[in-house]
C-alpha cells in the first residue's frame, strides 16, 4: 500500500518476542532480506512485476506471510516471507519458474537470509487485534468467530486471549471467557489455527497453555469429544442452551444439572 512518504510501504506491527516455544515436527521456513535494483529501469520493472508476484505468493496454500516494503532507497525492497514447512517453500519456488516474476526478474539482485523458526505462545497485545480477526476468519471460513472475540473484548469478557506467533505472524489463537456458574468456571472458545499449519500441535499447545493459566477453575468447551478428550474433558450434564454430547468440562466438577451461562457476546452467534 502507499503512504504519505510516497513509497510502497506496508507498516507492519512490531514483533513481540518471548513466550513458550511450540516444537513442531517440521519447522516453518522464513526468508528475509532485500531485492536490490541496479537502476531506475530495474525499479520500474520491479514495480510492474511485484504486485502480481505478491498476490500469487500470498494465495499459495502453504504461505503464511509475504510482506513487501519499499525501503527509503527506492531501488531497494525489503521482503519477509514465511512458509508452513520445507514442502510449502519448495512449492513456492517451483511456481516461480513459470511466473512472470521468475522469468523477467533475473537481473534484480537478491540478498536473503533463511531460518527455520518455531511459533511461540504469548498474550494478545493491542496491535494483534486485526490479525486475530483475520486469523479467525481464515480458520473458520467466515466472520462469526472473529465477531465473537471482538464482542467479548468490547464487553470486557476476555479473561484470557493467547496467540501463537512466529516472527510477527499469528498462526494460532485461543480465548477464555467467564461463565456464570456455581463455582469459578470459564468457557474455552474459540480455538483457531491457520489452515496451513493445522494438525501440527499448535492448537494442542494453546489449549494446554490456557488450561495452565486457570488451574483450579472448571473449563467448559463445546467441541469434538475426540479432540478435547485428549486433555481430559468429559461430557458435562449442565443446564445450558448448548447441552448435549459436545458440551464438555474439565476441572472441579460443577453439580450435575446446575445452570451455566456464557458471556452475553455468545447470544449473537
Amino acid at each position: 500500500m502507499s503512504c504519505a512518504c510516497g513509497h510502497n510501504h506496508n507498516h507492519a506491527p512490531p514483533v513481540a518476542l518471548g513466550g513458550e516455544e511450540i516444537r513442531l515436527d517440521r519447522p516453518l521456513v522464513s526468508l528475509s532480506g532485500r531485492l536490490i535494483c541496479q537502476d531506475a529501469a530495474q525499479m520500474l520493472l520491479a514495480l510492474d512485476l511485484l504486485t502480481e508476484h505478491a498476490e500469487l505468493s500470498r494465495a499459495e496454500p502453504g504461505n503464511l506471510r509475504f510482506d513487501l516494503v519499499q525501503a527509503e532507497d527506492p531501488l531497494v525492497w525489503e521482503l519477509n516471507e514465511l512458509y508452513a514447512d520445507e514442502a510449502a517453500f519448495q512449492a513456492h519456488r517451483d511456481r516461480l519458474k513459470d511466473s512472470r516474476w521468475g522469468r523477467e526478474s533475473h537481473g534484480i539482485r537478491r540478498d536473503f537470509t533463511r531460518s527455520e523458526p518455531m511459533p511461540r505462545i504469548r498474550a494478545e497485545m493491542a496491535h494483534d487485534r486485526t490479525a486475530v480477526s483475520d486469523l479467525l476468519t481464515r480458520a473458520f471460513g467466515g466472520e462469526d468467530e472473529a465477531r465473537l472475540v471482538q464482542a467479548l473484548r468490547a464487553e470486557g469478557s476476555l479473561a484470557l486471549s493467547l496467540v501463537a506467533e512466529t516472527e510477527g505472524t499469528l498462526v494460532g489463537h485461543v480465548a477464555l471467557s467467564p461463565l456464570r456458574a456455581e463455582a469459578p468456571a470459564l468457557a474455552l472458545a474459540p480455538l483457531a489455527v491457520h489452515p496451513a499449519v493445522q494438525s501440527r500441535g499448535i492448537g494442542e499447545a494453546l489449549v494446554r497453555a490456557a488450561l495452565a493459566a486457570f488451574d483450579g477453575h472448571t473449563i467448559v468447551v463445546l467441541g469434538d469429544p475426540t479432540y478435547y478428550g485428549r486433555f481430559g474433558f468429559a461430557p458435562a450434564e449442565l443446564d445450558s442452551p448448548y447441552a448435549g454430547p459436545h458440551l464438555m468440562a474439565l476441572g472441579p466438577q460443577l453439580p450435575a444439572g446446575s445452570r451455566i451461562a456464557h458471556a452475553p457476546a455468545f447470544a449473537a452467534l
